[in-house]
């Protein structure tokens, strides 16, 4: 590891698509926390190679309470930066962390049982993050979230955005810090999807003097925390991301386990480019994580229909569930529309019949063709959505739902590459 590499801290971490955007733009984790065991080893195994120690006992964890609990633990951590990579109480560059969000989010609720968002334990992890963060005194630190939570309320009786209220004031209870926030659209930072975030942003106060021009504004991109937005029509249409992954002679509920076509387009060759680098894997090398889903004859009617009428269902097809899309092959003027969620059948392949598979799933959030995925490849019912009422908190998250989780690649690699600017000013 270089010692001028800047260095990040990353909880609730997810298979890692905050972590690798962060890394694309300079960071090197050095400690990551993610409770599903699935997840957590997709992040790993994908870092085993370039951050050995992340597998080690000590540099990883699966329960953030237990860590805040704990009265040793940071102590020993820090003893552990310190000895293993030079990093002293105070010096560690950056923390980040998306404390679960089902309870805030639109789909995540629609797809769970109702209860008040309260009585989920996982909606008050924002207040562990919260304790590390007053107790590493990171330079500075990110916290992202789902759109829903600056409107979310405790109970149905509470006050619109009372939970964003207090999740605000506890990070701007930190002392030292300056806190801005703003929502973001992942398409204005050149990714397929829409997907709006809510990123907040501190800036500890020894740091602040690196930036030229700190605004005034409350918002993080106005204040310079975050970087400006760029045009949504930058990010790529779908055939141009992936076109190279239609196969012609795919078969209902098969496999399609090589490359059937060249990479043809730039953000093609920059997928299909091994981890060590090098030119882009070539027609007929290796594809993984490319298996369809095996669709039922009045599912593949239902999918033949919707491209025959331009994405509208017919009558005969209508349910109660939330309808399916068909995906664009092009985005209009606006740009991308979508959102990739946790389910696999939420979207229509825009030329062929069929839902995506987990690596075209992947390269809507833009992780790179050689990132692997551990775990099931979809689950359903009450393993995924859990059930509150009756105690059980715990979910499954396989592969679908651990890319849908994921921050976008390509949004973690702008918002690092901005960070990355103000940090590596140093006195």
């Amino acid at each position: 590891m270089e010692k001028k590499a800047l260095k990040v801290m990353d909880l609730f971490a997810g298979c890692g698509g905050l972590s690798l955007g962060l890394e694309q733009a300079g960071f090197v984790p050095l400690f990551v926390n993610e409770l599903n065991d699935d997840a957590r080893s997709t992040y790993i195994r994908n870092r085993d190679e370039r951050h050995p120690w992340l597998a080690e006992t000590g540099f990883h964890s699966s329960d953030v309470k237990q860590m805040v609990l704990d009265k040793r633990f940071v102590p020993a951590l820090e003893k552990r930066f310190a000895s293993d990579f030079g990093v002293q109480h105070g010096e560690l560059d950056l923390l980040v962390g998306g404390p679960p969000c089902q309870g805030f989010s639109g789909i995540g609720h629609r797809r769970s049982y109702s209860v008040d968002k309260e009585q989920l334990p996982s909606n008050h992890l924002f207040q562990d993050m919260a304790a590390l963060i007053h107790r590493l005194q990171p330079r500075a630190f990110l916290f992202e979230n789902v759109r829903g939570l600056l409107h979310s309320r405790w109970t149905s009786e509470g006050k619109k955005g009372e939970i964003w209220s207090e999740v605000l004031g506890t990070y701007q209870k930190i002392p030292g810090y300056t806190v801005s926030y703003s929502l973001v659209l992942a398409k204005d930072y050149g990714v397929p999807q829409n997907r709006p975030r809510v990123l907040m942003v501190g800036i500890r106060d020894d740091v602040k003097a690196n930036i030229q021009r700190e605004g005034k504004a409350e918002d993080a991109i106005a204040r310079g925390y975050l970087p400006p937005r760029m045009h949504a029509e930058q990010a790529p249409d779908l055939v141009d991301l992936l076109g190279d992954l239609v196969d012609p002679d795919y078969e209902n509920g098969g496999a399609t386990t090589r490359y059937p076509s060249p990479a043809r387009t730039k953000i093609q060759k920059w997928l299909r480019t091994p981890m060590a680098g090098g030119n882009p894997l070539r027609k007929g090398e290796p594809v993984t994580e490319h298996e369809y889903s095996k669709h039922n004859e009045r599912i593949l009617a239902k999918f033949r229909a919707m491209h025959a009428n331009g994405g509208a269902v017919p009558k005969e097809f209508r349910t109660k569930k939330f309808a399916q899309r068909l995906l664009p092959a092009h985005w209009g003027k606006e740009g991308p529309t979508i959102t990739a969620t946790s389910l696999a059948d939420d979207y229509v392949h825009f030329s062929q019949p069929r839902v995506l598979t987990v690596r075209e799933w992947a390269r809507l959030q833009m992780f790179p063709d050689w990132y692997e995925f551990a775990g099931k490849r979809t689950t359903g019912g009450i393993r995924r959505a859990g059930n509150p009422r009756e105690g059980i908190f715990d979910r499954e998250v396989p592969k679908y739902t651990q890319i849908g989780n994921a921050v976008p690649v390509g949004l973690a690699e702008a918002v690092g590459r901005h960070l990355a600017g103000i940090l590596s000013k140093r006195k």
